[in-house]
């Protein structure tokens, strides 16, 4: 099963930025919910497990975030593979909303 990855650099701190994250998924739910069925995410400490389903097929995979980074790692359906860049774009600039917001 082929993988994605991104990363987005903050300077929050892993507390801060955990906080603005908490709402991540709903956010994404309200934003893209015509393209995006069946989001969800259950947060352990600072990373977030999450799955959801994008035209039909299942994406999952994990949020990690750290001091001064947070990390997107996940599997893509075969089908997918050739999307994996407009994916890894579509996180990393939901992301960049996420922690750009005032506090």
């Amino acid at each position: 099963m082929p993988g994605f990855a991104t990363s987005v650099a903050h300077q929050l701190g892993a507390a801060a930025a955990t906080e603005r994250l908490k709402t991540f998924l709903e956010d994404v739910r309200r934003d893209h919910g015509d393209k995006l069925k069946d989001a969800r995410g259950e947060w352990q400490g600072n990373t977030l497990h999450f799955g959801f389903t994008v035209y039909g097929m299942g994406i999952q995979g994990t949020m990690e975030v750290s001091e001064t980074s947070v990390n997107v790692n996940g599997k893509l359906p075969l089908a997918a593979a050739l999307f994996r860049g407009q994916v890894e774009k579509s996180i990393r600039d939901e992301l960049v909303k996420e922690l750009s917001k005032p506090a």
